[in-house]
């Protein structure tokens, strides 16, 4: 069996980076666009998925030092799906991509050293 999911899109906000006791966690959403055209009316269509990406220890580090809103990437990872209880009360579920492998398309910030991720 196979869980693999790439995807190549922009960060809809900053990287949310947190401590925990096994280590850094990073959180942070990415847009992708499917485009076609309708083939009965000729029009241009546009749909937008959002995707909820966590990424943990060294590639946590990284996403949230030289990632902000906007930013374009290649995320390299597995779907995991879990749940958790809302304030009130009720269980929940989220579905998100857990990044193995994570690359910066905009090209090296000016002031960011040179690193292997």
């Amino acid at each position: 069996m196979v869980n693999k999911v790439i995807i190549i899109g922009n960060l809809g906000k900053d990287p949310e980076v947190k401590d925990l006791q096994h280590g850094k966690v990073c959180n942070f959403s990415v847009a992708t666009s499917h485009k076609w055209k309708d083939k009965t009316s000729g029009e241009r269509k546009e749909e937008t998925e959002w995707h909820n990406v966590t990424c943990y220890g060294g590639l946590a580090t990284v996403a949230g030092s030289y990632l902000h809103k906007g930013s374009k990437v290649y995320i390299e990872g597995r779907i995991k799906t879990r749940d958790y209880e809302a304030k009130d009360g009720t269980k929940r579920y989220i579905t998100e991509i857990i990044a193995d492998e994570l690359q910066m398309l905009d090209g090296r910030p000016a002031n960011a050293e040179t690193s292997s991720f």
